[in-house]
């Protein structure tokens, strides 16, 4: 296909997530996302972080699989949670699940620093690879156990983490600062909540579960912590 014909398909796919906001609003609170939110995902190449033989169903507004028994989010959920960040050209942002690094390519363009880890190091060397050729050179990519997060660059302004935990990790919650935001899907498998985690200035957390969603889950430590 040509870019004249993705860029088509990704002018579609901008109409979907608007109409979808619009439905969902009664569980999001937002019945439609920032601009700027909205002209970063629409610009992003999501073509360029699926396998070449399903290139021509990357706009669809679902996700699609990049290997290891893993996806590439829903562009509709890909914007939601970066909209709940509301993420400042300033801020720090912690990313948990680079995947194929398509979901960093939007932080990126938004912040102005984002590490991000993955489990699998062949998604996260691919992940590392397509960022830099796409020139998104404020991103860092780490193979990692993402429950630990990625203390060495925190406290974050914003966390993201796009694959299921059961709880809350608390090292990524000790890592988000004191006035931060985290978006995390949570729950058991077969019931799970996107939630909405704030930290107050003095330390208090407070959270809210947005809508029910489906990631795959987060390996987490069978034994004692301090090994990320």
């Amino acid at each position: 296909m040509s870019e004249e014909q993705f860029k088509n398909l990704r002018q579609q796919l901008m109409a979907e997530i608007a109409a979808e906001a619009v439905l969902t609003a009664g569980h999001t609170g937002r019945a439609a996302f920032s601009g700027r939110v909205m002209r970063v995902v629409g610009s992003v190449p999501r073509h360029e972080f699926v396998p070449i033989e399903i290139q021509a169903y990357a706009y669809l507004n679902r996700p699609l699989p990049i290997g290891y028994d893993k996806t590439i989010s829903q562009p509709f959920i890909v914007a939601l949670m970066t909209d709940l960040l509301e993420i400042e050209p300033h801020d720090v942002v912690l990313e948990i699940g680079a995947g194929a690094g398509y979901q960093a390519a939007v932080l990126s363009a938004l912040a102005q620093r984002v590490y991000t880890v993955d489990i699998i190091e062949e998604l996260a060397l691919g992940a590392e690879r397509r960022l830099k050729r796409l020139g998104c050179d404020n991103v860092e990519v780490r193979v990692g156990n993402g429950y630990y997060g990625w203390p060495e660059f925190g406290p974050y302004d914003k966390i993201i983490v796009t694959t299921a935990s059961e709880l809350i990790p608390p090292p990524l919650l000790g890592q988000l600062k004191p006035g931060g935001k985290m978006v995390i899907p949570t729950g058991i498998p077969e019931k799970q909540s996107l939630t909405f985690v704030e930290k107050a200035p003095s330390g208090a957390l407070s959270t809210r579960d947005i809508l029910p969603v489906r990631f795959s889950e987060m390996e987490e430590p069978a034994g004692p912590a301090g090994v990320a």
